[in-house]
């Protein structure tokens, strides 16, 4: 991934990244299997749309994905989205049927979740990028360094923060960033909305109305959950 494909509000945190070795050897990979032939999800242009739509100084909230979607024009870069025209996936399903129970609100029919992200809810895959039919197929190739990065410097900044972790993945990550839980921020947990786990605890989970309660609690304003 090079420096000038970086949003520039981003630059700032991940130029030092991008110039290490092993960003170097991603970056490599990732044009390899390109030439290769191998599908890589989502497309070059869309693999940085979270960083693009919302900028470190506007994250409110911050929900954590493990890798894009896996199949053909599901992925475009942000973690449960999917662009309009696609079938809502089961995990989103899962988490429009809490968004009913715990806002009162009727589920989109579109799983594009481009205007959460525009309001300040930073949609984050752990890896940015997948290949057809293969989850997890880019996971420990030099992304998480990345991505980590990003949720520290979110982590850091004096406007307090929702983090919502579904699943073991998302703690994990999050556990790597120590200042992540140092009381400025809220930190959210529950178990993954996939169909495997959803009821075990995340339906029921209420986060979107305790996020939204702590941020006008704390000045920021609500995010339109409909949107």
């Amino acid at each position: 991934m090079a420096e000038e494909a970086v949003p520039p509000s981003w630059r700032p945190v991940l130029a030092p990244l991008l110039a290490t070795p092993e960003a170097r050897r991603l970056g490599g990979f990732l044009k390899k299997r390109e030439i290769e032939g191998a599908q890589v999800y989502p497309p070059r242009e869309q693999r940085l749309t979270a960083l693009d739509l919302t900028p470190p100084d506007r994250v409110k909230v911050v929900i954590l994905g493990q890798d894009p979607y896996h199949g053909a024009g599901q992925a475009h870069g942000l973690a449960f989205s999917v662009p309009d025209g696609v079938k809502v996936p089961p995990s989103l399903g899962n988490i429009y049927t809490e968004l009913a129970s715990d806002l009162g609100l009727t589920p989109p029919r579109s799983g594009n979740l481009a205007n959460w992200a525009r309001q300040g809810v930073l949609l984050l895959n752990n890896a940015l990028t997948v290949e057809e039919g293969q989850a997890g197929s880019h996971q420990m190739l030099g992304w998480e360094p990345i991505t980590d990065a990003v949720i520290a410097a979110v982590a850091a900044r004096p406007e307090p923060t929702v983090f919502m972790l579904w699943g073991s993945h998302a703690r994990k990550k999050a556990a790597r960033v120590p200042s992540l839980g140092d009381g400025c921020n809220l930190v959210l947990t529950a178990p993954h909305p996939s169909p495997l786990s959803a009821h075990s605890g995340f339906f029921g989970c209420r986060h979107f109305s305790k996020a939204n309660a702590f941020l006008e609690a704390n000045g920021r304003g609500a995010i339109d959950w409909s949107a």
